[in-house]
């Protein structure tokens, strides 16, 4: 499965961008699928995550109430409102298949990686 995200940008703090991440598996909808984060000399941290069905979704602390992900069976979407400069980094999505409905959260549970879009948050 290859996967490609795409929409990121720079935005003033406080605007929104949409994020969609798409994969060459059609459909998808097997799969969890996760946004995760890298900051400048960071370790790439999670983000959001929906299950298979799009009935579980998991935020980190860090976006919850800002961030919105949702999905259909092709394309799963990363909404950002109320962006802060601290959301600076390069977004990447990641899949991995699921024969349960739940919800994946760690690195680690992902089988597949896209090579990710730049968001660029100024204050």
């Amino acid at each position: 499965v290859q996967l490609q995200a795409s929409g990121g940008g720079l935005v003033q703090a406080g605007g929104s961008l949409r994020l969609s991440c798409g994969a060459s598996r059609r459909p998808f909808n097997d799969y969890a699928v996760g946004w995760f984060r890298r900051a400048p000399g960071k370790e790439r941290e999670f983000v959001a995550a929906v299950a298979r069905s799009g009935r579980r979704i998991s935020y980190s602390d860090s976006v919850k109430g800002r961030f919105t992900i949702s999905r259909d069976k092709n394309t799963v979407w990363l909404t950002m409102n109320g962006l802060k400069p601290e959301d600076t980094g390069v977004y990447h999505c990641a899949a991995g298949f699921s024969r349960w409905d739940n919800v994946k959260t760690g690195r680690n549970d992902y089988d597949y990686w896209g090579q990710g879009t730049q968001v660029t948050v100024s204050s």
